[in-house]
């Protein structure tokens, strides 16, 4: 039953009482309960969704400094400097917005680090190869 119907028919009293039994009014109530509830729960799960940021960007941040020190040993900060600084001064930055809280741009910072540090340890790796022709 909508809930504009409940009150749209006066009481016997004349006046907009519900002319509804107590069932119907329970079922009413009940359906009000339910939508608060139903808002409550999306509250709470955006709510909790807005702290996933600091668990994601460290799981990135982790990924991207552990290929950082893989990068460095195998010698990408002179094999592929471009790359491997490139790596390094994201993930900088990235440590930085996280500090702040801005953990959107941190997460984009820290993704674009390990890209770098992976492309300096491709171009170290095949650096060494050549020079060992």
């Amino acid at each position: 039953m909508p809930y504009a119907a409940v009150f749209e028919r006066p009481g016997a009293d004349g006046f907009c009482s519900p002319g509804i039994s107590p069932e119907e009014l329970a079922s009413v109530m009940r359906l009000r309960v339910m939508d608060a509830a139903r808002a409550i729960v999306v509250l709470l799960a955006l709510t909790a969704l807005g702290g996933c940021g600091g668990l994601v960007y460290a799981v990135q941040a982790s990924s991207a400094s552990s290929k950082l020190e893989q990068a460095k040993e195998v010698g990408a900060e002179k094999r592929a400097p471009y790359e491997y600084y490139l790596a390094r001064e994201h993930m900088t930055k990235a440590q930085e917005e996280a500090s702040q809280g801005d953990y959107g741009d941190a997460i984009d910072l820290a993704e674009i680090a390990e890209q770098s540090a992976d492309k300096a340890i491709q171009l170290a790796r095949e650096a060494h190869r050549g020079a060992g022709r």
